[in-house]
C-alpha cells in the first residue's frame, strides 16, 4: 500500500471515530481528534477556536443531544493540499423516522509526526433541499 492509500484509510477511520464517538455520545473520544490548535465551526455558525473552546462546548451539547434515529459520516472526497495536509468532505446524514437531514462538512486535517491524523479547521454546513 502506498502512503497516499494508507493516509486515506487513515483519515477514513477519523471519520468513522467522529460518527461512533457522535453516536455514543463519547465526548472524550470526540476530543482526541483534534489538534491543539483546532478550529470548528459548528453546524449552526457558532465559532470555536482552539482545543479548551472545542472541549467546553463538546462537554456541553454532545452528552445533552437527542435525536431520534442514527447518524452517519462518510468521506466522500479527500483532497491533499500537502503530503501532511489534507481537505476532506463529509457526508453527514441524520437518518430519522420520517426525514433525513443532511451535513456536508470539511475537515481539513493534518499527520501528526507520530503518524496521526487531527482534525484542524472544520466547517460544519447544513444542506437544504432545492
Amino acid at each position: 500500500m502506498n502512503t497516499e492509500t494508507a493516509d486515506i484509510k487513515a483519515i477514513e477511520q477519523v471519520v468513522a471515530t467522529v460518527e461512533r464517538a457522535q453516536r455514543a455520545k463519547d465526548v472524550e473520544g470526540f476530543l482526541a481528534l483534534f489538534h491543539p490548535d483546532a478550529l470548528w465551526t459548528t453546524g449552526h455558525g457558532k465559532v470555536l477556536i482552539g482545543f479548551d473552546a472545542i472541549a467546553e462546548f463538546t462537554r456541553t451539547v454532545l452528552p445533552a443531544a437527542s435525536w431520534d434515529g442514527e447518524i452517519t459520516y462518510e468521506a466522500v472526497h479527500t483532497q491533499f493540499l500537502r503530503p501532511d495536509v489534507a481537505a476532506v468532505k463529509v457526508r453527514q446524514v441524520y437518518h430519522s423516522p420520517g426525514a433525513e437531514t443532511e451535513g456536508a462538512p470539511l475537515y481539513v486535517m493534518t499527520k501528526q509526526d507520530d503518524g496521526r491524523w487531527l482534525l484542524h479547521a472544520c466547517q460544519n454546513t447544513a444542506v437544504w433541499a432545492e
